[in-house]
Parts: structure tokens; C-alpha cells; sequence
């Protein structure tokens, strides 16, 4: 598998040496998932954090009735975890699935402890992607609290476009907070501009 994806989203952020590049690469496993297949599901024990290098994953929870909500799409060049599990050592409260096949980097959360130490500016590219996560998930509590359904699928449709197109539509209606049936009535009448 080519890591040239992955170390151009590190390069946006931090300089590598070829050194510092190698001794990365020597701790990354790569997995390969096809359409439909689980990374880890809800109970498990996910011990790593993983870039998608082609392809999309998707994180979800499941409620008590069944209904999945789903709390982030990985395309190509993103990050997906559970990072609940992955810190605490605790039984995965997310799934993760390929929504078509995809090739994913695996890095385990004991080698990149070990990685800060021998390569210090991955810790401060994973901090400034902390960071923006934080920050984006924060806006999405807001978005889903404030805004209108109309107005949560226009920023989908800005924060995902290349995914806009291809995504079944029940899983943007997940992603918003909406049932297929609203998003599709909601799709079938004009949008007002805002």
C-alpha cells in the first residue's frame, strides 16, 4: 500500500525527515475492507486509530430501537476511531463499517505513544487535528440544536461534497438528524435560499 496520502495530510501540518518517515512506516498495518465489512462493531475492542487511504468509512450508534446515527464520514485522506475505546481501553460504544470498498492505514494507540517520543511533531500534528475535531464537532452540537433540517443538509452538502452524490440517502438523513422519508419530501420541494 502507498502512504503518500498520509504523508501529505502529515506534511500539511508538520515536516517529516526520511528518517522520522521510515520509522512511522514501520509501525503502520494496512487492512483492506470491502463494501458493507466491520472494522470493529459496538463491544469490541478497537486498539487503533485509522486513516483511510481510499475509499469511506462511516461511525455509528445504534439506539435501543434500532435507528442508526451516524456521527462521522471517513472519506480518503480522513481519520475515523472510537476514540473512547481507543484511550480508555474500554469496549467500543461506536461501529464502524466500509461504505465502499476502502483501504485503511492502522496505527495502534501503544505505537503511537511510543511514535511521540521518536518523532515529536506527530504529536503536534495530532494535536492540531484534535483540535479542529473539537472544534467541528462542537459546531455540529450547535448546528443540531439550532438549526433547521434544511439548514444541517446544506452544511452536510458543504462539509461532504464530494460524498454528496454518492451516499444513500438514508445516510445523510443519519448524519442530520432526519428520516430518509423527511429528507426525501424535504428534497422534493425547493430549497429557499438563505
Amino acid at each position: 500500500m502507498d502512504y503518500e496520502l498520509l504523508l501529505q495530510s502529515i506534511s500539511k501540518h508538520v515536516s517529516l525527515n526520511s528518517n522520522e518517515a521510515a520509522i512511522l512506516e514501520a509501525s503502520l498495518k494496512e487492512k483492506k475492507l470491502k463494501k458493507k465489512y466491520f472494522l470493529f462493531k459496538e463491544g469490541d475492542n478497537p486498539r487503533h486509530i485509522a486513516f483511510v487511504n481510499s475509499g469511506c468509512l462511516r461511525s455509528y450508534s445504534i439506539d435501543e430501537n434500532g435507528a442508526e446515527h451516524i456521527l462521522q464520514f471517513a472519506p480518503a485522506g480522513w481519520w475515523i476511531a472510537d476514540m473512547k475505546s481507543v484511550l480508555y481501553h474500554q469496549p467500543a460504544t461506536l461501529n464502524v463499517d466500509a461504505i465502499e470498498d476502502s483501504e485503511i492505514i492502522l496505527i495502534r494507540q501503544s505505537d503511537l505513544d511510543d511514535l511521540y517520543k521518536a518523532i515529536p511533531v506527530l504529536e503536534r500534528y495530532f494535536r492540531i487535528l484534535s483540535e479542529r475535531s473539537l472544534a467541528t464537532f462542537q459546531q455540529r452540537l450547535i448546528d443540531s440544536l439550532s438549526l433547521t433540517a434544511s439548514e444541517r443538509y446544506r452544511n452536510f452538502c458543504e462539509r461532504y461534497p464530494s460524498l454528496i452524490q454518492t451516499l444513500p440517502q438514508k445516510y445523510v438523513a443519519s448524519y442530520i438528524g432526519i428520516t430518509p422519508e423527511f429528507l426525501s419530501k424535504m428534497l422534493s420541494q425547493p430549497m429557499k435560499k438563505s
